[in-house]
């Protein structure tokens, strides 16, 4: 836990590096331009398909009826956007830590290392093509755990555990990778996400309840919805700074493990087979002479 402690701080002041601030800007702004133009194609249709389906569905008119009654019935009206707005969450969480993880990491990795660990050898365990594949399989499996769990988020105490849950995992899954992919081998990095697979787990749940932070956003209702096109870029921006503590934290804490673990040298320790047969008595030495007799 110490160890973690310490990776956790020396991340949050890596980040105030003017360099990994620069690099946040890149998936920033390829989220926000990926926003906007999907929004403006699709941002009608997707509103007016969910209005469609409330409108299928006799409990959601009900509701939206009990809010009339209220006299909240302005809610109506932003209920739709609202609910493509959180849909859409998940979609921009998963964009922002690949975006995170192929732009940033690496460099990142690279700045530690070179700042705090000079001396550790790079062995190069992963390669670009490895870590892009392990990427995806992550993300898909974690997308497909997602989807079959969404209907456990109508309980209320779920659904603040099991989304940052999924998220921590794929954030443990993808960073822990990432970090030891230049300077480990494949057998280092194996045994290392297998021997503290439980410490990492936790950092990245950790990090999936910071990612949660800008979820807040959408509780703001009608005026997130009138302020969206100022809250969207910052909410992305967060997300990238959120990931890239992320990527940060656990570089410091696998690259100290991994100078830990080349740190100790095997002791090899060489049998010694005992012997078949007794050892032979020393030859004797030549025989004394007799002591010379004194001259007459």
């Amino acid at each position: 836990m110490r160890a973690m402690f310490d990776a956790f701080w020396r991340a949050v002041a890596y980040c105030m590096h003017p360099r990994v601030i620069a690099l946040s800007f890149l998936p920033l702004v390829l989220m926000v331009a990926l926003s906007f133009a999907l929004g403006y194609f699709f941002w009608d249709g997707a509103v007016a398909s969910v209005m469609a389906w409330f409108e299928a569905f006799q409990l959601v008119q009900a509701f939206l009826g009990w809010l009339d009654g209220l006299g909240m019935g302005s809610l109506r009206a932003v209920f739709a956007p609202l609910i493509v707005l959180v849909l859409a969450t998940p979609v921009i969480v998963l964009l922002c830590l690949l975006l995170v993880a192929a732009f940033m990491t690496p460099a990142m990795v690279d700045l530690v290392g070179q700042r705090r660990f000079p001396q550790l050898e790079k062995r190069r365990g992963g390669s670009f093509v490895v870590s892009v594949l392990w990427s995806l399989g992550s993300t898909l499996l974690a997308v497909v755990v997602l989807l079959l769990s969404m209907p456990l988020w109508l309980v209320p105490p779920l659904v603040l555990i099991l989304p940052p849950l999924i998220w921590g995992w794929l954030t443990y899954r993808v960073f822990a990778f990432d970090a030891l992919a230049t300077h480990a081998s494949a057998d280092e990095r194996r045994r290392i996400m297998r021997e503290h697979r439980s410490t990492l787990l936790v950092m990245g749940v950790l990090c999936g309840y910071l990612g949660a932070a800008p979820s807040l956003l959408w509780a703001s209702g009608a005026m997130f919805i009138a302020l969206a096109p100022l809250l969207v870029p910052v909410a992305i921006w967060v997300y990238t700074l959120v990931f890239a503590f992320a990527s940060l934290w656990f570089a410091h804490y696998a690259l100290a493990v991994l100078e830990r673990l080349r740190a100790v040298v095997p002791v090899e320790v060489v049998p010694v087979e005992p012997a078949l047969h007794p050892p032979a008595p020393p030859a004797p030495g030549p025989l004394p002479l007799p002591p010379e007799s004194p001259a007459p």
